[in-house]
């Protein structure tokens, strides 16, 4: 499998995606800096998270605007899937890749823990009960308008919901699809909870593997 990771000023979770998709999916990576073009050769596209440039103006505004972006959106044309974390979740949303957008959370604070989840929509059932991810954001608070958000629930699109709410998101969206589902967006980020760490006793289910193991099975890569 041939990946590609889109960096950006300020991204901070790219290298532990990178080595994620590396180490445990035996996947070979490209980093592409945000001011190149490329030409969509990759069997997937990931957005990490972080702190983009200009997420001081609005999360993602500015980077939804790189030249990257323009070969990403080439790349979703085709039909390639794409997965944007958190930041990146962000940036699809602001490109219009993604409906709605996200904005500051409903407490106004920045919130580091691990939540429970459901998957939904078309994934409905895919993950067990106790199924649980970290967030950290503090613009995770998802909305749209009400077009969008009767179009996402008769479509599947919201696979992945919050059980318990921590940001206010419309309809408790943790993550949503494009309209052909080849497009994810999640706030959570599995990317940190496939090793096993000795201060949480959740990272021993290695959550975030069966979350990369649904998505690739499910893109055909």
């Amino acid at each position: 499998m041939k990946v590609a990771v889109l960096t950006f000023p300020g991204s901070n979770c790219d290298n532990d995606l990178i080595e994620a998709l590396r180490d445990d999916f035996s996947a070979s990576v490209d980093v592409l800096w945000h001011t190149n073009t490329f030409v969509p050769t990759h069997d997937f596209y990931f957005v990490p998270g972080g702190f983009s440039y200009g997420d001081y103006l609005r999360t993602g505004a500015l980077a939804a605007q790189a030249k990257s972006l323009g070969s990403l959106r080439s790349a979703a044309k085709e039909g390639r899937p794409i997965l944007g974390i958190c930041n990146g979740f962000q940036i699809l949303c602001e490109a219009k890749l993604l409906p709605g957008v996200l904005i500051r959370n409903k407490e106004q604070k920045y919130i580091c823990e691990w939540t429970p989840l459901k998957a939904d929509g078309f994934w409905q059932g895919a993950f067990p009960e106790n199924f649980h991810l970290p967030i950290s954001h503090g613009e995770g608070n998802f909305i749209c308008s009400p077009e969008e958000m009767e179009e996402i629930k008769q479509n599947g699109q919201a696979f992945l919901r919050y059980k318990e709410n921590p940001n206010g998101a419309m309809h408790d969206i943790a993550g949503v699809t494009s309209k052909n589902k080849r497009i994810f967006g999640l706030m959570p980020h599995p990317e940190r909870a496939i090793k096993e760490q000795k201060d949480n006793a959740l990272s021993k289910h290695k959550f975030g593997r069966l979350f990369f193991e649904k998505l690739f099975s499910g893109m055909g890569v």
